[in-house]
């Protein structure tokens, strides 16, 4: 995976393994999930390498992944965090939020997946939470949240030789609803 010295590609580390763990639940057939390419529009292409060297983002992306598992549709996005403190008003935006409502509305599951690399720990975000850190945010409150916040049970183990395995929390944010 490339580097970029902007912002762009910062969960670079999270997304490869995520990457890997979308293509092992596709060969077991649980499910159908890719990462959605960010659109760009190319300023400058070397010629020799047909590589694009300068280009800048066409359209607000709306979120990493999208698809579906075991027929329930499904979106997310991917962040790492450095520290024990998620900065939720410079990681999440609000064209992203009202994608993920608008997906909810339509009965899908949409969530965050949080690296917090300080821990090694990956944590599920389903969405009722999120919401409910971003209305506090826009309330006045805090512009981030804490690990210690997140409910425990939402914590993505690493067995089976998959990597981030997710499926198991998507099941649990289905059965709270």
């Amino acid at each position: 995976m490339g580097t970029w010295n902007s912002r762009g590609l910062r969960g670079s580390f999270l997304e490869e393994i995520i990457n890997m763990t979308n293509e092992k639940y596709r060969m077991q057939r649980l499910a159908l999930v890719q990462k959605v390419p960010t659109p760009i529009k190319p300023l400058k292409i070397d010629k020799e390498s047909r590589h694009i060297t300068l280009a800048y983002f066409d359209q607000k992306s709306t979120v990493d992944y999208i698809g579906v598992v075991q027929g329930i549709p499904v979106c997310f996005d991917a962040k790492e965090c450095a520290t024990e403190t998620f900065a939720l008003g410079s990681n999440v935006h609000e064209h992203q939020m009202a994608f993920m409502s608008d997906f909810e509305g339509q009965d899908g599951i949409a969530f965050l997946l949080i690296y917090f690399k300080s821990k090694e720990k990956y944590m599920y975000l389903p969405f009722s939470d999120l919401r409910r850190f971003w209305d506090r945010m826009q309330s006045g409150g805090p512009k981030n949240f804490k690990l210690a916040e997140l409910d425990p049970s939402f914590e993505i183990s690493t067995y089976s030789g998959t990597f981030v395995h997710y499926l198991e929390q998507i099941q649990m944010d289905m059965d709270r609803r």
